[in-house]
């Protein structure tokens, strides 16, 4: 009997100790990835606060005339280039009769010709958040599965998390409570939204 105790109690060191070392090496592997999601989950839940990808700049230029639709041409489309500092332009185009936009690389130069102004207006990535949001929202080819392994192994790192601790703080102790806890959140989001 003392032998087969033994023999459990080694079966169940070796199982803490790979569960451990599985806990502890896919949580460093991940630390920059789970951050990186993170960091953008946060971005991208205050969409309608900010542009988390953009950096919208916009300056209000007055014209030395008022200009009609007959008067657009190249030339003059070449003179709106120069105003703003643009070299070239991509294509133009005219949301109303009185009004001719022109689009740039990363900008664009709404001309009122009537109200003699323009709204320039100049598009930057916001560092790191742009990049982040890239991979968060899969918008790299390929990068839906490398995303699909990621969320598979984050949910061997919370199972295996469940585990790290035994006794009285473990998951049979107090950690049970925790779990328990932890639920409440979702039901009551999902009750909510039922409601509404």
């Amino acid at each position: 009997m003392l032998k087969w105790t033994n023999m459990l109690d080694w079966e169940n060191i070796k199982w803490r100790k790979l569960n451990l070392v599985t806990h502890r090496d896919l949580g460093y592997f991940f630390s920059v990835l789970i951050l990186i999601y993170c960091v953008s989950g946060l971005a991208l839940n205050h969409a309608d606060d900010w542009n988390p990808d953009f950096i919208i700049t916009k300056d209000t230029l007055q014209l030395d005339r008022k200009y009609a639709r007959a008067d657009v041409n190249e030339h003059l489309i070449l003179n709106f280039n120069k105003l703003v500092g643009e070299e070239s332009h991509r294509i133009h185009d005219f949301p109303t009769h009185d009004q001719v936009k022109i689009y740039y690389k990363d900008a664009s130069f709404h001309v009122y010709m009537d109200k003699k102004m323009g709204v320039y207006e100049q598009l930057s990535k916001r560092a790191v958040f742009y990049q982040s949001n890239v991979l968060h929202r899969n918008s790299l080819k390929g990068w839906k599965w490398a995303s699909d392994i990621f969320a598979l192994l984050l949910i061997v790192i919370t199972v295996t998390g469940l585990f790290v601790i035994k006794g009285k703080n473990g998951i049979s102790g107090r950690g049970k409570w925790l779990v328990l806890a932890g639920l409440v959140p979702p039901i009551v989001a999902v009750v909510i939204q039922a409601f509404n």
